[in-house]
């Protein structure tokens, strides 16, 4: 279990983080959102053993950051940091040896990542011989390689293709599997909608959303609808208590006032005769994110 205990840090007259605290369990996936500057990066760092809170404690399993702990950590930083002129195999080999596992082993495992991440390339190429994606992924294999029990994904699917991003989506979720503690960011609600079990939101460095996402999404109650059916958009606006109404393709998005005029809504709708979709739903993630950045 890795856990954060009311750390807090400044810079100058600058509060990068005030009281943060959450908890990551064996095999679970936890999301840290917020926009930029929000602290996501300051908390990374103070994990890694980087740089010192303020005030506040991190524990590896009640045990604090030491060498051995840091070893224990898998970190995939937003800006890739590998040698694009060395060898794509001497390097992975180094920075496992770093984190204390055998060249040998090292060596042993290569292939088998190069054919679990689908990396295009030689080992024996030089990194800048790459494409940006197998750059990418090869940075991804130095993150897991040495088999870490914590590992940190800030920004993982930053500017992968669909067909990359869901190899690091499947990387991710069999490392859960294994029982690993890990974390991740990402400006993309739909991964963290996808693979989070817990998550926070920071602003201003303090923690301002946190729970299961299923918990953070029901907290603002029902109030999305879709409705494919025989109402236009006449209909519906006399109905009160509709926020705002999309329309695509026949298709409405109504955002509800209070989710007690969805009834309302599907009576309507069935009295007009048959109707392909009526879907009442929470908002996503996406939406409540822009709604909390927006707040004072």
């Amino acid at each position: 279990m890795l856990k954060i205990e009311n750390i807090s840090k400044s810079f100058g007259e600058v509060q990068a983080l005030s009281s943060e605290s959450f908890e990551v369990q064996e095999g679970e996936i936890f999301g840290l959102i917020g926009q930029n500057g929000a602290g996501k990066t300051t908390t990374f760092r103070i994990i890694l053993g980087l740089m010192k809170p303020d005030q506040g404690f991190i524990t590896f399993n009640n045990q604090k950051v030491d060498d051995e702990v840091l070893n224990q950590i898998g970190y995939l930083p937003e800006e890739r940091g590998l040698f694009p002129k060395m060898k794509i195999e001497d390097q992975v080999v180094y920075l496992a040896e770093l984190k204390g596992q055998s060249r040998t082993i090292t060596k042993e495992k290569i292939d088998e990542y190069f054919e679990k991440f689908e990396i295009k390339g030689k080992k024996t190429d030089k990194l800048k011989s790459l494409s940006k994606g197998n750059q990418q992924k090869v940075q991804l294999m130095v993150t897991l390689i040495h088999d870490p029990k914590y590992i940190i994904f800030d920004e993982p699917f930053s500017g992968l293709d669909p067909v990359n991003a869901q190899i690091f989506r499947d990387a991710i979720l069999e490392e859960k599997k294994k029982g690993k503690c890990i974390i991740f960011s990402s400006h993309n609600m739909d991964n963290v909608d996808e693979l989070s079990d817990q998550l926070i939101m920071l602003k201003n460095g303090k923690v301002i959303l946190d729970g299961t996402v299923k918990d953070v999404r029901n907290s603002y109650g029902r109030i999305k609808v879709f409705l494919e059916s025989q109402l236009s958009a006449e209909d519906l606006e006399q109905i009160a208590g509709i926020k705002e109404l999309k329309e695509k393709d026949g298709r409405f998005e109504i955002t509800l006032n209070d989710p007690a005029v969805g009834k309302e809504i599907l009576t309507k709708a069935q009295a007009k005769g048959n109707f392909q979709e009526f879907s009442q739903q929470p908002l996503s993630l996406d939406e409540i994110f822009k709604i909390k950045a927006r707040e004072n």
